[in-house]
């Protein structure tokens, strides 16, 4: 039987551990489980080639709940145990589960070199804008001003935005998606997995104990329309509830406008997404000035680090197809101690 005709017979069922999911009641992270546990048998790959792999925190726990191979690592380092990974097993699917604590304070030199070298493994980053597992201190995603357990006065740092980050590390493949808009999250999930080299994606996600509603403006079904704007490619960056609002570049800066009130469609931006600038100038828009992107900000095509290596490896074998192992270990000068 081929290993086709094994996945495509998979169910979400079969993705499911044994172990009970220990999050807090209400938490996002479970809407993000539910949905990658419905993908994972639509990608067909076996459980067997498959390996999620996490650092420390809440998201971290999400290796226990996969019914597939798993590391939970040590703080900050999952990328750089998925690229030991990757460059060993190319034939593997690799996924790292991370937090905006994990992958951008203690992971973060970690999180910028898997990115700019391109290995091919799909980085799900899950942002609460809190320190949930050590109960709610501040994250460096928090808002500035934050008041939690280890600012009482207010934080006074100026947060970092993942999504700019990953494009600044030059990530070929950049998106964001929300914890509860469960088809958007497969769609984009899906898109990740289907990229060849590191895909990033920020989930935004609430943490109903330490951080409730903190992205209450964007996730609001009242509000959503009003606060989301759905990033598709080669279509106009338009949005509103009645689809009357877009945006359009104004000098070096984006501006909204109005197209019930001198706007015209004509003028409004195309998403393009391997226009590099334009990536980073949608991923500074925030609420309440502009609404918040999500969807696919950036990819494109680049050589990936672990296809580069053994590509490496093989030429080498060739040079070295009739080398004398004594030889080398005789070479040079040589010491008696």
């Amino acid at each position: 039987m081929s290993e086709e005709t094994t996945a495509a017979k998979l169910t979400r069922k079969d993705f499911v551990s044994d172990q009970d999911v220990r999050w807090c009641p209400g938490c996002g992270d479970y809407s993000i489980l539910a949905q990658v546990q419905r993908l994972m048998p639509e990608l067909g790959v076996e459980r067997e080639k498959t390996v999620f792999i996490s650092g420390i925190g809440c998201s971290s726990r999400f290796p226990y709940y996969m019914n597939t191979y798993g590391f939970h690592s040590i703080h900050g380092r999952a990328p750089a145990i998925a690229t030991g990974l990757k460059a060993s097993r190319p034939d593997l699917s690799v996924w790292v589960v991370t937090g905006d604590g994990d992958g951008l304070s203690i992971g973060g030199n970690h999180l910028l070199h898997v990115l700019r070298r391109n290995v091919d493994v799909n980085i799900l980053l899950f942002n609460n804008r809190i320190y949930g597992l050590t109960k709610g201190q501040y994250s460096p995603t928090s808002e500035r001003g934050k008041v939690t357990k280890s600012t009482p006065l207010g934080s006074v740092d100026f947060p970092l935005h993942p999504i700019t980050v990953a494009l600044g590390a030059e990530a070929t493949f950049v998106a964001r998606s929300i914890d509860v808009e469960a088809k958007h999250l497969q769609a984009v999930i899906r898109r990740a997995s289907e990229h060849r080299g590191t895909s990033f994606v920020e989930i935004l996600q609430n943490c109903n104990i330490f951080n409730d509603g903190a992205f209450s403006d964007i996730t609001d079904k009242d509000r959503k329309a009003e606060s989301q704007l759905v990033l598709e490619h080669g279509k106009p960056l338009v949005f509103g509830k009645e689809r009357d609002k877009g945006i359009r570049m104004s000098g070096h800066k984006l501006e909204v406008v109005d197209l019930n009130n001198g706007g015209s469609e004509s003028d409004l931006l195309i998403h393009d997404e391997q226009d590099a600038a334009l990536a980073f100038l949608l991923s500074t828009l925030q609420p309440p000035s502009f609404p918040a992107p999500v969807g696919v900000f950036r990819a494109v095509d680049r050589p990936t680090y672990d296809a580069s290596m053994a590509a490496q490896v093989e030429k080498a074998k060739e040079k070295a197809a009739n080398a004398d192992l004594d030889a080398l270990f005789n070479r040079g000068d040589t010491w008696e101690v």
